[in-house]
């Protein structure tokens, strides 16, 4: 009975033992695991570093922030040299984020420098054996994503509503603006949006990268448009669902704030030569330096300065117009030169015959200068009819998506 009593005693006291035991095991266990635990950022196992994150400081760049870190003149000149073909030390931005990696000796030593300029990806400059850079881009992935939505306030508040980039009612007021009055809306018109999303790693949003196409139903008209770049063109255009341009052929002034002073005629007293003769332009006065457009897209036939005109820009359109701008302070585009319709070709100024500031806009029409107010100017530029079909079959599943949204959002 005693040796039975006995194995009880010991049989109990060796579970006993045990439960005490095994929480503190499993504690130093799981304790240990924690601190072996590898993390992994830029491709390098941040656990064999001591890591310094830092932002770039106004008026920083590579060669301070290295002598901030024990390195010398020459030994910066070294590296510099090495890298310059990877890695544009010009390009340091302040408040871009960088961080340092450095070994866990009693001295830390910097092996490895990452810079981050943006949220595209980063670049790495190596010091551990042969000094070297390369640059790592994450992995980009584009979304479509079509919206539908009512006027609440203004456009940009309408849109962010919808879960897209306000910033996209500014693009839409431009490329619209011929057919929608953005400032007319009423609440409760309707529009829609097809665009294209960029994300790294497919799951952070980085920005719109294009408009696909929208929709407008303003003053009870449905208005659709869609961007398509011809082959004669440096830039996509807008046009509507049937392949006609969006934007009037010919912008109504070359100038965006000016004052007439002076209209197209044909017996008027000239300010510098003091007698009566014909004036085949009109005069838009503007503050020295004012960007002047070009009315229409062409091609740029002739610039140069001659004594009454001044420094001076002509472009041809088509067979039909043609346009001058004359007495500029600048000229800012080249004989040859394909230009877009609002572009910038040149400055106000006074340059030739001229009392003050001032563009003299010229038009000709089939090789006669006329008045170009009078005229009735064409509503667009038609698309070359080779491309058409081209345009319709790629804007058929945009405008699908945007009448299917419609209706899911409002039927």
């Amino acid at each position: 009975m005693g040796k039975v009593i006995t194995f009880f005693v010991l049989f109990f006291a060796v579970i006993s033992c045990k439960k005490q035991t095994e929480p503190e095991f499993a504690e130093v266990f799981v304790a240990d695991k924690a601190e072996t635990k590898p993390e992994f950022a830029y491709g390098f196992s941040l656990n064999e570093y001591h890591m310094e994150r830092d932002t770039v400081e106004r008026g920083d760049n590579l060669s301070l922030i290295l002598a901030r870190h024990n390195y010398d003149a020459t030994e910066i000149h070294d590296i510099v040299s090495k890298i310059k073909d990877s890695f544009d030390v010009r390009k340091i931005k302040a408040g871009k984020t960088f961080t340092l990696l450095k070994t866990k000796d009693p001295i830390p030593r910097l092996e490895v420098m990452i810079y981050e300029p943006d949220k595209m990806g980063f670049q790495v400059i190596d010091f551990r054996d042969s000094i070297h850079a390369y640059t790592v881009n994450y992995p980009v992935t584009y979304k479509v994503k079509t919206i539908a939505g009512e006027i609440d306030g203004s456009l940009s508040a309408s849109i962010q509503k919808e879960g897209l980039d306000p910033g996209l009612a500014t693009a839409l007021s431009k490329q619209f603006a011929w057919s929608v009055d953005f400032f007319k809306f009423k609440r409760g018109d309707k529009f829609a949006l097809s665009v294209r999303e960029k994300y790294i790693n497919d799951s952070i949003y980085v920005g719109t990268e294009e408009i696909l196409g929208a929709y407008f139903n303003y003053n009870d008209k449905d208005v659709y448009g869609f961007p398509f770049k011809q082959k004669n063109q440096n830039n996509a255009q807008f046009y509507d669902e049937k392949g006609k341009q969006m934007r009037t052929m010919f912008l109504k002034s070359p100038l965006k704030y000016f004052r007439i002073t002076s209209k197209f005629s044909n017996n008027r007293f000239h300010p510098v030569q003091k007698r009566f003769k014909a004036h085949n332009g009109t005069d838009y006065a503007a503050p020295h330096g004012t960007p002047i457009m070009t009315t229409a897209a062409g091609v740029v036939i002739q610039t140069g300065y001659t004594s009454g005109n001044g420094n001076f820009v002509k472009i041809k359109h088509d067979k039909t117009y043609t346009t001058q701008y004359l007495h500029m302070s600048k000229i800012l585009v080249r004989k040859g030169q394909r230009v877009q319709q609002g572009q910038i070709i040149g400055k106000v100024g006074s340059t030739g015959l001229a009392t003050g500031p001032h563009v003299c806009y010229r038009f000709w029409k089939n090789g006669v200068q006329v008045d170009p107010l009078r005229q009735k100017l064409p509503t667009s530029l038609e698309m070359d009819k080779k491309e058409l079909p081209v345009y319709l079959s790629q804007i058929e599943p945009i405008k699908k998506a945007i009448d299917d949204k419609i209706l899911e959002k409002f039927d």
